[in-house]
């Protein structure tokens, strides 16, 4: 049996830089834009932007869509040079992998708009690895390609894990459960017209 190895962080962050210029500079890229950035309310998750501190979807959105965007074209860069779904699946942040759900459900534009650049996006919830740590393989290859990663959103693996702590006690005190889904509230019965 054959072993692939991922490619090098070098590598992979110079065709992800291709990657994002070209999937930028498609004539529906400022659709595929707006209509990820108009997810807000169906855009409800209690464990991925809550741990950003202070998160406002009105000012956070923009810049989190550059970090899932830059994410999704890693990922295409190592799936192109590996041909692994399972291997494209580097680690990120907790917060971008929450944008990347968002772009995700864009499916038709986010088809065409790969299909003229001519390469697939990768992400599978099941497969998906939302333990980024600094100076990990993702970290490497991000700095490679655009600099430091922003510390709002690349939120660290053990920080992310103790804000998510934190949210757990304050909703279950709220009444939500399993980190929102569930609850105990009881709304009553309907007021009669």
């Amino acid at each position: 049996m054959t072993t692939v190895e991922l490619p090098s962080a070098q590598r992979v962050a110079e065709r992800a830089t291709e990657i994002l210029a070209a999937v930028e500079a498609d004539q529906e890229f400022p659709a595929f834009v707006a209509a990820s950035l108009k997810y807000d309310e169906d855009w409800t998750c209690y464990s991925g932007t809550p741990i950003i501190s202070r998160y406002n979807q009105e000012t956070d959105a923009a810049p989190l869509f550059t970090e899932g965007l830059r994410a999704l074209c890693l990922k295409a860069a190592v799936f192109e040079m590996t041909g692994d779904e399972n291997m494209a699946e580097i680690p990120i942040a907790i917060p971008v992998d929450e944008m990347t759900h968002a772009m995700i459900a864009q499916p038709q534009l986010l088809a065409r708009i790969t299909a003229r650049v001519g390469v697939p996006i990768i992400h599978q919830t099941d497969q998906e690895h939302t333990d980024w740590r600094a100076e990990d393989y993702t970290h490497q290859a991000y700095r490679h390609a655009w600099g430091e990663p922003a510390e709002r959103y690349w939120i660290d693996h053990e920080e992310a894990t103790r804000r998510l702590g934190i949210l757990r006690e304050k909703y279950e005190a709220a009444g939500f459960l399993n980190m929102g889904q569930a609850h105990l509230i009881e709304f009553g019965e309907p007021v009669a017209a």
